[in-house]
């Protein structure tokens, strides 16, 4: 690490000072030169840590950067990871305010639902399998607090992006189908955006959450029973703004929606 904690905390009260008024904030990889991946994430658990002493609940985690296409451009050869708070899920339909957010762009995933936690560093896919108790369609809404565009430090820290997450109603067990052919058309205002199969998140949604859990053992951190862990995206993001209605169709799998006023 190249930062001193001092200046972990700094950043992550800016993170949240922009995320409070909605303006983004100096890339930190200019307000904080040489600052590292390591430092990325200490940035990033000093936010969560804070947002939980207010009182949020930790709820699940999400995995970024799950294409090789997305790595490249962020010139990283590994996914990136973000905390879920309690109070960034909605309810599928809800209405969202375009302004709480500063750059919103909406990404289509599976939402993975834990029966009984996962513990690295050796999980495999198949654990993760036997570990989930369903799988969901997912919207995550995508935001930076830091402006863009940013390197990867700053998408780390900035809890890799996560906004908000909107989970859809219809729940499928893990093995009731091949995930990797789960696919969804992402439609804005009743026009396809994006399309995209679940194969695209490291070749098996499923891989996603086992990166994850094993990343977190670095940590001593456990993927825990009855978290939600957003698998990855597989659609490129599509920018929304008021008065856009998003639905992602997910064929017999369900759907999802929210609105933007």
């Amino acid at each position: 690490m190249k930062m001193t904690p001092a200046q972990h905390r700094q950043a992550a009260l800016d993170l949240a000072t922009a995320e409070r008024e909605a303006k983004a904030i100096p890339q930190l990889a200019g307000t904080f030169p040489g600052m590292d991946i390591d430092d990325a994430y200490a940035v990033q658990r000093e936010a969560i840590a804070m947002r939980l002493a207010a009182g949020a609940k930790l709820r699940g985690h999400k995995v970024g950067l799950t294409s090789k296409t997305m790595q490249r451009s962020a010139g990283i050869d590994e996914p990136d990871y973000g905390h879920l708070l309690d109070d960034m899920f909605l309810a599928d339909g809800d209405t969202l305010p375009a302004a709480r957010f500063i750059v919103p762009r909406i990404e289509v995933e599976l939402a993975f639902v834990l029966g009984r936690p996962l513990a690295g560093p050796d999980v495999t896919l198949f654990d993760v399998l036997r570990a989930t108790d369903f799988v969901v369609p997912a919207l995550e809404l995508i935001d930076g607090r830091s402006m863009y565009p940013r390197t990867i430090v700053d998408n780390v820290a900035d809890n890799a992006a996560c906004g908000a997450v909107i989970l859809g109603s219809h729940a499928f067990g893990p093995s009731e189908v091949d995930l990797r052919w789960v696919g969804a058309m992402l439609y804005k205002n009743a026009q396809v955006e994006e399309t995209g199969l679940a194969g695209g998140v490291l070749g098996n949604p499923a891989l996603g959450v086992a990166w994850l859990a094993n990343r977190l053992a670095r940590f001593d951190a456990v993927l825990q029973a009855g978290h939600v862990v957003l698998a990855g995206s597989f659609t490129r993001p599509v920018p929304v703004a008021a008065g856009d209605a998003i639905h992602a169709d997910f064929g017999r799998f369900g759907s999802v929606a929210c609105r933007f006023v």
